[in-house]
């Protein structure tokens, strides 16, 4: 079986958000819906010790989508047998026709990857752009970003060029649902648990 993932690199993010905006476009979705989002993340302040200011401030970016993991809670948790994970390629996706919309998914997804159409009360999420890679594209976001912080493809193809990091704050620990991500950590880069940062930009996050 194949599985798709994605790869972020923080070292090349600047919080533009063009992949969410370009997800936004493609999938057609409101403004208050996105199934892409770009964490802004930050902390530190500056201390003075002997008339010498010294800071350790720190800010980084993380774009984040549904992760199509090998364990999705959204699955699991879906009472109406609604969520499924395509065989042949690990795309997890939601039937509109069986999907209730109760919110089980959205309230077991630790990345808040699922939504509910609060017009339709159907589920909604990223499907991974599945029509455009059928036919050999890249998903939207990755196509649209303008630094290329955003790869896409075999998810073991990915780790074996970028590495096997899966996990940074303000993203849940990795081990529970084993997300289909690949990290490149950005030069300040917190591990999941940190105090010492927070989101800044929750208001955007939707």
């Amino acid at each position: 079986m194949t599985q798709y993932g994605f790869h972020f690199d923080g070292k090349r993010c600047t919080g533009c958000k063009t992949c969410v905006l370009a997800c936004k476009d493609n999938k057609d979705l409101s403004a208050d819906m996105s199934f892409r989002n770009v964490y802004e993340y930050g902390g530190g302040s500056w201390t003075q010790v002997d008339g010498i200011w010294s800071t350790d401030a720190f800010t980084y970016y993380v774009s984040v989508a549904c992760n199509h993991c090998d364990s999705p809670l959204c699955l699991a948790n879906c009472s109406q047998g609604a969520i499924s994970k395509d065989v042949d390629t690990g795309i997890v996706t939601v039937d509109p026709e069986k999907c209730n919309g109760c919110g089980s998914c959205v309230a077991a997804c630790p990345y808040g990857a699922p939504k509910v159409n609060e017009e339709t009360k159907k589920g909604m999420k990223c499907d991974l752009c599945a029509d455009r890679v059928a036919q050999g594209e890249q998903p939207i976001c990755v196509e649209a970003c303008p630094l290329r912080a955003l790869d896409f493809g075999e998810i073991s193809e990915l780790r074996e060029k970028y590495g096997e990091v899966a996990e940074i704050a303000p993203l849940p620990g990795a081990d529970e649902t084993k997300p289909n991500i690949v990290i490149t950590e950005p030069a300040n880069a917190k591990p999941v648990g940190d105090e010492t940062g927070s989101v800044l930009n929750e208001r955007e996050i939707a």
